[in-house]
């Protein structure tokens, strides 16, 4: 069995093997280590589930972990819902501060009832549904990641789960019924939001129906959007995820 939450370190941004920085602290290694071998670069995001905006998280996420990353953005949009506070127009200037969420909340992985292993998988899940949300993940791109998911390092059951959630028809109910606590609906939103910039009707209209169906008020919602905005930075000359093959 693999380890879910390493898959999720590796999809939000995983360390770059052979560096001492993440993909976007050590940009140029990355990207000559993509083009000689994209997944072994620790990519995965970027060829799996990367958005055509060219945006990526912030080192302060990828350094968190993605599961304390996921929680400490949705905690942080839940206190700025809650204290009133209107929603960030633009991110602030620098890399913003993330904090993991405080471990008395339901935010913190502890406190899954379910177990943090089996939300985490949730969360994967989650950021698979939106990654397919425009219909680019087609039979003919299937095979082909199929084909260099090996170069991953991922191993061979991580591999398998990833193919069969690509090969998989959405399935709302299951992704939304796997979120029990009001926390984690927001960070099963978060997660979602986090893989897809909604350039387009589909990914857009994906985030509205996963916002009804999860019963997100639509003042949470403008939270998450700005708080998940200030928390991704433009990719680095040459390092535009998504490049289709």
């Amino acid at each position: 069995m693999f380890d879910p939450k390493k898959l999720l370190d590796d999809l939000l941004g995983s360390q770059v093997p052979g560096t001492s920085g993440t993909v976007r602290d050590k940009a140029g290694q990355a990207v000559q280590m993509a083009k000689d071998n994209p997944l072994a670069a620790g990519a995965l995001a970027a060829v799996l589930l990367g958005t055509g905006a060219g945006r990526q998280v912030t080192g302060a996420a990828v350094k968190l972990g993605g599961l304390a990353a996921i929680g400490g953005l949705a905690y942080k949009a839940y206190q700025n819902y809650k204290a009133g506070n209107a929603p960030e127009q633009a991110p602030a200037a620098g890399e913003p501060e993330l904090l993991p969420p405080p471990k008395d909340t339901a935010f913190h992985p502890s406190q899954a009832p379910q177990g943090e292993d089996e939300f985490t998988l949730t969360l994967v899940r989650a950021m698979i549904s939106a990654a397919k949300a425009d219909g680019h993940v087609d039979d003919e791109e299937r095979q082909k990641i199929a084909g260099k998911l090996n170069l991953a390092g991922i191993g061979t059951d991580a591999e398998k789960f990833l193919m069969a959630e690509l090969e998989s028809p959405l399935d709302l109910d299951t992704l939304v019924a796997g979120a029990r606590t009001d926390a984690q609906k927001l960070e099963l939103y978060t997660a979602s939001r986090l893989t897809i910039d909604p350039d387009t009707r589909a990914e857009r209209g994906y985030l509205d129906l996963l916002a009804g169906r999860l019963g997100l008020p639509d003042a949470l919602i403008d939270h998450v959007e700005a708080t998940v905005s200030a928390a991704k930075v433009p990719a680095a000359k040459g390092t535009s995820p998504n490049p289709r093959w």
